[in-house]
């Protein structure tokens, strides 16, 4: 907390889950065939499950043609992700027509308010919220605008989720720790840790 009494914030994403929809279907069968190191299972999972390094993401391949894409950590992550997975799947001869629709179901992020939280106090005003330490040792706030759901513990971090776009991300948590600050329920800062 700076000396004006403002919540030195901050959040990180830590994972983007979208779907990807192609016009067609594809052949999973020649799939498997001409990419063995994809693991395809069908009694177990009707998809193929493909990782790429580069960026580091994960995706489930489906005949359908739609795919989920998951592990990536930006919007620009997503969509390299996206077109290296095109890319080696049509230089393995799987071809790939039309224009690919990429929707993000969910970010998920983590976030600091770098300051001590008092949960009871913030379960009283913040409306949609619900604590209760017994069960769950974090607050759940409902935000409505932007919708997400965000986990806040005392020690001021926080989990996010629910976002379609990374702006919502920090959108949330400045609004977060504006309303904990204006209806005192940042209780001090917290200090550095050390590792």
């Amino acid at each position: 907390m700076s000396v004006e009494g403002a919540i030195n914030w901050s959040y990180r994403i830590e994972n983007i889950v979208a779907t990807v929809i192609l016009e067609h279907e594809l052949d999973i069968d020649q799939i498997e065939i001409s990419l063995p190191e994809f693991v395809y299972k069908p009694e177990q999972f009707p998809g193929i499950v493909f990782h790429i390094d580069k960026p580091r993401a994960t995706a489930l391949i489906f005949r359908s043609g739609k795919m989920v894409v998951t592990g990536t950590k930006s919007v620009a992550q997503l969509v390299e992700a996206v077109k290296r997975i095109f890319k080696i799947l049509s230089r393995h001869g799987v071809e790939i027509y039309g224009r690919p629709r990429v929707q993000i179901q969910n970010i998920v992020a983590g976030g600091d308010l770098n300051a001590y939280v008092n949960l009871e106090k913030a379960a009283y005003y913040l409306e949609d919220s619900m604590y209760e330490p017994e069960q769950f040792p974090g607050l759940i706030y409902r935000m409505r605008d932007p919708r997400v759901v965000l986990l806040i513990f005392s020690s001021g971090k926080m989990v996010i989720t629910g976002a379609k776009e990374e702006k919502e991300v920090e959108r949330a948590v400045k609004q977060v720790a504006d309303k904990l600050l204006s209806a005192g329920c940042i209780v001090g800062p917290r200090e550095e840790e050390f590792e």
